[in-house]
């Protein structure tokens, strides 16, 4: 069994461990970034070469076989040959030139990524972007992003991190809002306005706990997850609310409200892969981001 699974195609072996991993063909054709079809036609072959049936079909979608189970470590220890044999190559790599994955959050992506990656494909055009625009953790050591923009400092083995500072955070309202329904003379007249706030996502819930006010779900007229969608619910006016102040105050459509009130921070990282890192072209990405994204910058 080891010896033909030896010599499979790498993309067979990739398929079947996306959908055993999902137990869905469809969210394994999102992961590879194939067709439904194609993983169903990759699944077959891949049985038919090793003569075997791997997954059975539940009202949910697809389990392992008993066979499948016991190739899955054998496909698991295929997979972690190709990403080091490609840490490696991309490590070795001396040229200025060629692909770089960035993976970001939805906010910083939109809001900040945008002007320092335009400066750097003047400077580098040879140097082509990849953004990964998502609140999700993207692993670098599996490469699916070689550098990551983190809120929070990575503590995997093998990747290596840069502290570019703490973003200030503030409060904010549109001016529209403002103009319609005047404006708070001291943050305790703050509550007697719409609030925007999380749905599920309770940061600011616990943020206003932490310094003594019970603040409950029930007092935001307005709620949302995603952070982008969040800041421009406050830029159209439909209350008060919070974002990064670097992002808040280049805005003209909104105002700053009592900047003398003590606010947390977010701790801004970036994280590569020590394999990747001192690569001339991820060099020169991470440095444009580190230069561009320091809170003295923003």
């Amino acid at each position: 069994m080891d010896a033909a699974l030896s010599k499979l195609d790498w993309s067979l072996v990739q398929t079947f461990l996306a959908v055993a991993e999902t137990g869905s063909l469809s969210q394994a054709a999102r992961q590879i970034g194939v067709s439904q079809p194609t993983v169903g036609r990759q699944i077959k072959q891949i049985e038919s070469d090793l003569d075997v049936t791997l997954f059975t079909r539940q009202p949910r979608g697809l389990a392992l076989t008993e066979t499948g189970a016991a190739l899955l470590p054998h496909a698991r220890m295929m997979a972690d040959g190709i990403r080091a044999l490609s840490l490696t190559a991309a490590g070795r790599s001396d040229k200025l030139s060629g692909p770089v994955r960035i993976t970001a959050s939805v906010f910083t992506a939109q809001y900040q990524l945008p002007r320092i990656l335009a400066k750097l494909r003047a400077e580098e055009p040879e140097i082509l972007i990849d953004v990964v625009a998502s609140d999700k953790a993207e692993n670098l050591l599996y490469r699916e992003a070689d550098i990551a923009v983190r809120m929070f400092e990575p503590t995997q083995l093998d990747i290596i991190t840069r502290h570019l500072g703490e973003l200030e955070l503030g409060i904010y309202a549109a001016t529209s809002y403002l103009d319609r329904v005047g404006r708070p003379g001291g943050f305790d007249e703050m509550f007697r306005y719409d609030l925007v706030g999380y749905d599920q996502n309770d940061d600011i819930i616990r943020g206003m706990r932490e310094i003594g006010i019970d603040a409950q779900r029930e007092w935001f007229a307005t709620r949302c997850d995603h952070h982008a969608t969040y800041f421009e619910l406050i830029r159209a006016g439909c209350g008060v609310g919070f974002a990064q102040v670097g992002i808040g105050d280049a805005c003209p459509e909104v105002e700053r409200l009592f900047p003398d009130f003590p606010m947390p921070t977010l701790p801004l990282w970036l994280a590569a892969h020590e394999a990747v890192r001192s690569t001339p072209r991820i060099k020169r990405v991470w440095d444009a981001l580190a230069g561009g994204l320091s809170p003295s910058v923003l």
